[in-house]
């Protein structure tokens, strides 16, 4: 197995980028949310290749990112608020799915066949200097395995994708650190598909009420709307009473192996938070298969498919994710939605995760069902006036 190259984020490792990325490459590539697995938007064969890398289904379509607004308009119509919301986010953590144009030239693999895109314009000034260096839209869904916690930094790519994909722009940390948010304007409203690091207490002045669509349903129209994403290997479930010997990611004060906010910060919590799954997960014990000799699984990659075992159905540990969210916290995500008594800070933006032996694999046909969730979230009120936001597996 071949590793992938590793680039700096210089005008050498920009130019080496462009370069893959014109012969069709695969190249991860830092942006202000998480790392993208990037391929030339163009041609057919270089996105098949990002669906295989990942494993992902070829139902699920990808965000488009380019450089400038002129090229989104080049290639996509702007209904109802998209302009608006264009000149307040972009560049930024914002995708529009936007109605597609005649001769756009972009491979159909792209959009799974639907007659809309999903567009982005990023603001990180590496993953820009790539975009005009190699002069075409890039196609780029977070750098992972399909599923899998999403990618914050060149270490979690290289364990995740390393020996699958040409090469790796280490552009350090990501400062944002979760998806961008997706929204579908039209004629009849604006459509939130994803929750993201844009909170809707700041697009809303803009658009009005939001349509939320953001449960999965019978048509994936956007990244993120599958059953179950973002999952680590380790079985974790949201709020309640930790047992022990479970790994507990905490929020404010409070007693905890791993905490995304010691002073209750919610955009620290969001930039720290697949980080510190990531973390949690190589922390939890590997499961032993009994009377097998190669002992725990591999977390590194699969076995070779002939040799490939039944996945265990329990697991020897788990991990709690406990957001205890405080009412006087100033601020949310993006710095302006702050958590009332009551109100689930996080929406849908952290969904029921279940363990990935446990879910249905898609089969790969032209829109099927999606699997059904594993889970709908809920808010219970914790002593001392806390919010812990949970989910039930």
């Amino acid at each position: 197995m071949r590793m992938a190259e590793d680039l700096l984020p210089d005008a050498t490792g920009i130019a080496r980028a462009a370069a893959l990325l014109r012969a069709g490459a695969l190249v991860a590539l830092p942006s202000e949310t998480v790392y993208g697995l990037a391929a030339d938007a163009t041609q057919d064969s270089a996105v098949a290749a990002i669906y295989t890398a990942k494993g992902r289904p070829d139902f699920n379509p990808l965000i488009v990112h380019l450089p400038d607004l002129d090229s989104a308009m080049a290639i996509a119509d702007f209904p109802g608020t998209a302009s608006a919301l264009a000149d307040a986010f972009w560049p930024g953590p914002l995708t529009l799915v936007l109605p597609l144009k005649p001769g756009h030239g972009l491979s159909a693999r792209v959009t799974a066949g639907h007659a809309t895109v999903a567009i982005r314009l990023p603001a990180h000034p590496v993953m820009q200097a790539v975009l005009q260096a190699a002069a075409r839209p890039i196609a780029a869904p977070s750098a992972n395995p399909s599923g899998k916690i999403s990618a914050t930094t060149a270490a979690h790519v290289r364990a995740g994708l390393g020996g699958r994909i040409a090469a790796i722009l280490d552009g350090g940390p990501t400062p944002v650190g979760v998806e961008s948010t997706i929204l579908a304007p039209g004629a009849d409203g604006t459509r939130l598909l994803r929750e993201g690091a844009i909170p809707r207490e700041v697009i809303t002045p803009i658009t009005g009420p939001l349509i939320t669509d953001t449960k999965p349903g019978a048509r994936v129209e956007a990244p993120g709307q599958l059953a179950s994403h973002y999952a680590p290997l380790t079985p974790l479930h949201l709020g309640g009473t930790a047992q022990p010997g479970e790994i507990i990611i905490g929020f404010g004060p409070m007693a905890c192996a791993l905490n995304l906010s010691e002073n209750g910060d919610l955009v620290e919590a969001a930039t720290r938070l697949f980080a510190m799954l990531h973390q949690a997960d190589a922390m939890a014990p590997k499961p032993q298969r009994p009377g097998d000799p190669r002992g725990p699984h591999p977390r590194d990659g699969p076995w070779p498919r002939d040799q490939r075992p039944p996945p265990p159905r329990r697991r020897t540990a788990r991990l709690t994710l406990l957001l205890l969210c405080f009412t006087n916290i100033p601020g949310g995500v993006g710095g302006t939605a702050s958590p009332r008594q009551g109100q689930r800070v996080w929406g849908d933006s952290v969904p029921p995760i279940a363990h990935p032996a446990d879910r249905p694999i898609p089969q790969e046909r032209k829109n099927p069902r999606r699997p059904k969730g594993t889970g709908e979230g809920k808010v219970q009120t914790g002593a001392g006036g806390a919010l812990i936001c949970g989910s039930t597996l």
